[in-house]
């Protein structure tokens, strides 16, 4: 297989953990204790680059004696325990802890039970004010155990779905927490999805319960909701409970049933026992072909992979105070809450990620102690064109970690943070998916950072890039496979009977193993790139390259502010690449910036992938939690009429695609 060109390799790392911090950092006591307790290989005494790998593929060789390790070292409560580890490794189908019964919201609200800690800061809640409003664990304990109580009065019982239209506040915290405890299965979209796109959601889990907010502010303005609740309530017919959350101050509709009635009891919370691969939440795919994949995970399989990732790789605790921008129609919410496992402040921002200016997101790190804050890439880029100087202008002394997801952060990000932020600095570029609910590669507190790389793969993950014929490569670009089961896979998707679509979403290309959609290249120095996705990966004359690198290289210019490459193969066998362009204001593409866009493309990446045309558009579509939209893009290119092509609910303006299928029927 011919190979996309790579970022230069850095002879220098932009960054590497010094000798106490390296000492410091759980993995590092992990990895000793597990070499002693549970048959791992001893660490390197003065490598950690060396014992990390040794650690790793320790980890995928021996999932059982890893994961049994993992459980014992973050306290895993099983009620009842398993007999073994691994009873089934095929995937689909994989078989984790059979026998074992916990509860998810036990873990979740075990801090409270310390004396110590239970007047202290489970939650910081902050609204567009910047302010940050406690919420201590005592506090979110009695309000999960009064909600848990009446949602079990409701009739509510374990495998129950219970649905919210709630933004980013302690009150959809609480929810979640009191859905787990009563063994419901929880899921969630932010008030900001139109109707149609949450009943698109919803109608296909069937919930019981409907948590939903009166509205919401965002950008400085009051966005009232009660016509799309309204909207809701008319077309969920399963639900016997609609619970108000007043944000905005408005009285409860007709027959919805009020928040502080039903939180404030203080009844101590019980926990139901659930088995180990008991639904925990509903997740969806981005539903931009058709309807969402509506995908569940378990109780016990997010529990041990969250603990795993925020212990060992985000190296929180009860000292952090952990900040990711999301909304709570995004993955990334869900990994969020989870802070509360392993004993961490979690801080919710509801507001715009720009407002009152692009500096908001810092200024939250700052005034809410922020240790570990995570963002977008995109929001890294947007900070370094708008000329943002997050270390000059505010006090980040307690962030320790800047982690970005969404896309590839770009070089220029990584360089960007470093100068900008903090020359010691630890960024954590990570990937995973909605589909896992956590990252197959990224942060590692004892590991150098490398410009334009995620620092290695996740303990427990068996991530490989596969070449066509379903061979392992390094420092070569290959499909990302997971070759050995995770815990949080899902367990199902719901109203998927035979698990067709399930195994054709992950298994159809290489049976037996998870292949996920992406480019990726392992290096040899045990780093990952991501190029973006495989499906609208550009292919001309047998180099591929993934459209994030052309992303990176375009968006560099100061005219341009957002681009969206898409490679289309034509009937008669030709290959057209088109570039659309969103300039910045008084930007103008003229024949100079069409120069400087191909001569960016030839000079930094390959003469081969400069774009057949280059088209200003008034912005690019993305999904509802802010990706580029490019297969559909590429489908209405290809011709596809709207309705097959695109669901437009999963669109951030569908108004935008129109150009596209217009585009589309004039070339064909």
């Amino acid at each position: 297989m011919t190979t996309a060109p790579q970022p230069a390799t850095q002879p220098e790392p932009l960054w590497t953990p010094g000798e106490d911090r390296v000492a410091r950092a759980q993995v590092t006591r992990f990895h000793a204790w597990a070499a002693e307790r549970h048959g791992a290989p001893a660490p390197v005494p003065g490598d950690p680059a060396a014992s990390y790998a040794a650690l790793h593929r320790w980890s995928v060789e021996r999932l059982p004696d890893f994961w049994r390790a993992v459980a014992a070292w973050c306290d895993v409560r099983f009620s009842t325990p398993a007999p073994q580890v691994l009873a089934d490794p095929a995937m689909p189908g994989a078989r984790w802890f059979p026998g074992a019964t916990l509860n998810y919201a036990e873990h979740a609200l075990r801090a409270a039970e310390d004396p110590a800690r239970a007047d202290g800061p489970a939650l910081l809640y902050v609204d567009e004010t910047h302010e940050p409003v406690p919420v201590s664990w005592s506090a979110l304990r009695a309000q999960v155990g009064s909600l848990a109580a009446e949602l079990r009065r409701l009739g509510v019982r374990p495998g129950d779905r219970v649905s919210a239209y709630l933004p980013n506040v302690p009150q959809a915290v609480v929810a979640l927490l009191a859905t787990a405890a009563v063994g419901a299965v929880w899921t969630s979209c932010a008030p900001d999805f139109g109707a149609r796109s949450v009943l698109d959601r919803f109608q296909q889990v069937e919930p019981v319960v409907l948590f939903a907010v009166d509205g919401y502010r965002y950008g400085g303005k009051r966005h009232d909701r009660a016509d799309t609740v309204a909207e809701l309530r008319a077309g969920l017919p399963t639900v016997r409970a609609v619970v108000h959350v007043p944000l905005l101050g408005t009285p409860a509709p007709e027959g919805a049933l009020e928040w502080e009635a039903l939180t404030s009891s203080g009844a101590e919370p019980v926990f139901e026992q659930v088995p180990f691969d008991h639904p925990l939440w509903v997740l969806y795919s981005s539903g931009t072909t058709g309807l969402p994949k509506a995908i569940v995970q378990s109780q016990g399989g997010i529990l041990l992979e969250h603990l795993k990732q925020l212990a060992l790789h985000c190296d929180l605790g009860p000292e952090d105070r952990f900040f990711w921008y999301t909304s709570t129609g995004w993955m990334m919410w869900n990994f969020l809450v989870s802070g509360l496992l392993v004993g961490s402040t979690v801080v919710l921002y509801d507001g715009s990620p720009g407002h009152p200016d692009t500096a908001a997101q810092w200024r939250v790190a700052e005034r809410t102690g922020a240790t570990l804050f995570g963002t977008s890439a995109a929001y890294v880029m947007a900070c370094r064109k708008a000329e943002v100087h997050p270390g000059r202008d505010f006090d980040l002394s307690r962030v320790k970690c800047v982690a970005t997801t969404g896309s590839p952060l770009p070089p220029d990000g990584f360089r960007w943070l470093h100068d900008e932020v903090a020359e010691d600095m630890w960024i954590a570029s990570v990937s995973g998916g909605t589909d896992v609910c956590s990252c197959f590669a990224g942060a590692v507190p004892t590991l150098p950072v490398h410009i334009g790389e995620l620092q290695a793969p996740c303990l427990g993950t068996d991530l490989q890039a596969w070449d066509a014929q379903g061979k392992p490569v390094t420092d070569e670009v290959g499909e990302l496979i997971v070759a050995n089961p995770m815990p949080s896979m899902p367990i199902r998707f719901w109203n998927d009977p035979d698990g067709s679509r399930y195994r054709d979403s992950y298994f159809e290309m290489f049976p037996g193993v998870w292949r996920h959609g992406d480019w990726i290249t392992l290096t040899s120095r045990g780093s990952v790139v991501i190029h973006g996705r495989s499906d609208s990966t550009l292919n001309r004359q047998g180099v591929r390259m993934g459209s994030a690198d052309i992303y990176e290289a375009v968006e560099r210019l100061p005219e341009i502010r957002e681009s969206l490459v898409i490679g289309v193969e034509e009937p008669d066998g030709g290959y057209w690449m088109p570039l659309f362009v969103h300039l910045t204001p008084g930007a103008t593409l003229d024949d100079a910036l069409l120069d400087r866009i191909k001569s960016t493309i030839r000079t930094q990446l390959s003469p081969r992938h400069v774009p057949d045309e280059v088209i200003e558009v008034p912005a690019v579509p993305h999904t509802l939690t802010g990706k580029r939209i490019e297969v559909p893009v590429k489908r209405l290119l290809q011709g596809t009429p709207m309705e097959k092509a695109v669901n437009p609910g999963s669109v951030d303006d569908a108004g935008l695609l129109s150009f596209y299928e217009e585009l589309g029927r004039s070339r064909g």
